[in-house]
């Protein structure tokens, strides 16, 4: 029988043994790297980027899926901004509110977005932290806890959170109903909060399903940006991420948005107290610029948008608003990061000696300017510095620098584009402004939605707000 004892005892030895050598984890590998800025992929596909920065003894740490409301089927909409919220509901080791709580013990905070395109989780605490932050959000990307009752009532925190933000503000609503007229088909149709009749009938075997599809180490990446050093933050990933197994991420949602072939128009009836218009054209982003020539479109299109609007001396509030007082405010906006192509959109109030007819033909004509008369050049360098500054004074964020990386790696561009931001805004010349305003402001791509008040009276009462809603975007 001794022998019988031993016997077991050395297959247990050896079991063990094998056990250990095939849980041993394989090294990461690193992908590219310049002085500051290191890229790494863990073996089960994780991307790790860190960023070196001692100018103080803090560390940003983010995690960024590839996963938004533009990933969301039809009738599923708000999914990856509930699970946002049920990302804080807990795991078995630290139950509901301990992460948060153990965050702020350790004297970071914390907090997520949800965009269209991806969802980032993060936190801003002292640098010898960071592995606290690591080990918490290893354990959340594979142990969320979903539990019924939790996620019913927060459902409808964040259908509150959508009667607040969207339904009673009139200009909230009517961007989402401009939004979903410029993109009446596709990805971008969709707003992140999600539509009110799909969170009524979201359950939490939907949310199971969108969080064991998505939340992969393989469709996720880690930026992490301050005083630390790259072969410290990759050893702590490697221990905390890296036996998470990677998992078949499904099939990107195709972009199945018809081409435009003329203009939209909607009017929006609301109780408000003063009209508001929307004016979005159809542009391309970075992600989606496959050429030379398209690429460059884009950074006009940037430089265009600081011509517009950017600052008291910009055409839009030196002309509308300051200059012939017809608007009490007005603005351009454009994003080039954005996964799919997007809008380049205007926007305004008119003010009380005007109405929002007059404010749409200023807008129409300070569009013709740009499509026949060159900008001055010393007009086109001043805004031109304006916007360069104005990257260049982010970039003293450690928060913004990390938000760089994770937005350019997430929406398929990758961490490099952010060195090339500078130059290629430099380069940009009055002829290409002038040229991308007659591509792109064009009627054929051109939505428009105008507020029109009802009286005030005409306004529901607002519920009070539901508790807990502080992790929302």
């Amino acid at each position: 029988m001794r022998w019988i004892g031993i016997f077991v005892g050395i297959l247990l030895f050896v079991a063990g043994y094998v056990f250990l050598w095939e849980e041993e984890l394989q090294p990461a590998t690193e992908l590219s790297s310049t002085e500051a800025t290191k890229v790494y992929q863990l073996a089960n596909g994780m991307k790790v980027i860190v960023q070196e920065d001692d100018r103080s003894d803090v560390v940003v740490s983010q995690v960024w899926y590839k996963v938004g409301a533009s990933y969301e089927p039809e009738g599923k909409t708000g999914m990856s901004h509930v699970l946002e919220h049920m990302m804080f509901k807990g795991t078995d080791d630290y139950p509901a509110g301990e992460f948060s709580e153990i965050i702020a013990l350790n004297g970071g905070r914390e907090n997520a977005f949800t965009s269209k395109d991806y969802t980032a989780y993060f936190q801003s605490i002292a640098s010898d932290r960071l592995e606290l932050c690591l080990e918490l959000e290893a354990d959340r990307m594979q142990n969320l806890i979903l539990d019924e009752a939790e996620f019913k009532k927060e459902v409808e925190v964040v259908k509150e959170e959508r009667r607040l933000r969207t339904e009673d503000k009139p200009t909230a609503l009517t961007y989402e109903r401009f939004n979903a007229a410029a993109f009446e088909s596709g990805p971008y149709h969709h707003p992140v909060i999600g539509w009110m009749h799909d969170l009524d009938k979201m359950s939490v075997s939907d949310m199971r399903d969108w969080y064991n599809k998505w939340y992969a180490p393989n469709n996720a990446t880690l930026v992490v940006n301050g005083n630390v050093k790259a072969e410290q933050v990759i050893s702590l990933a490697n221990k905390y991420f890296g036996r998470i197994k990677a998992q078949k991420i499904p099939a990107l949602k195709r972009d199945t948005a018809k081409p435009q072939q003329t203009s939209r128009y909607i009017e929006v009836a609301l109780p408000a107290q003063v009209p508001y218009l929307l004016m979005g054209y159809k542009v391309p982003s970075l992600a989606q610029a496959n050429t030379a020539d398209l690429e460059s479109d884009v950074y006009a299109l940037e430089v265009l948008s600081g011509l517009l609007d950017g600052g008291n001396s910009t055409r839009l509030s030196k002309n509308l608003v300051r200059g012939r007082e017809i608007a009490s405010s007005a603005g351009a906006g454009y994003n080039p990061y954005d996964r799919l192509n997007t809008l380049f959109i205007l926007s305004g109030l008119p003010s009380a000696k005007s109405n929002i007819s007059e404010l749409k033909a200023a807008l129409f004509d300070e569009i013709e300017k740009l499509k026949k008369t060159l900008p001055e050049p010393i007009e086109l360098e001043r805004v031109k510095a304006q916007v360069i500054a104005s990257n260049v004074y982010e970039k003293d964020s450690m928060f913004y620098q990390a938000m760089q990386l994770g937005i350019l790696e997430t929406t398929g561009l990758g961490w490099e584009k952010k060195d090339e931001y500078l130059e290629k805004i430099s380069r940009v010349t009055p002829q290409q402004v002038q040229d991308v305003a007659n591509k792109y402001f064009i009627d054929q791509t051109l939505t428009i939605a105008e507020l029109k008040p009802l009286p005030m009276d005409n306004m529901k009462t607002p519920g009070s707000a539901a508790a807990g809603g502080r992790h929302g975007n």
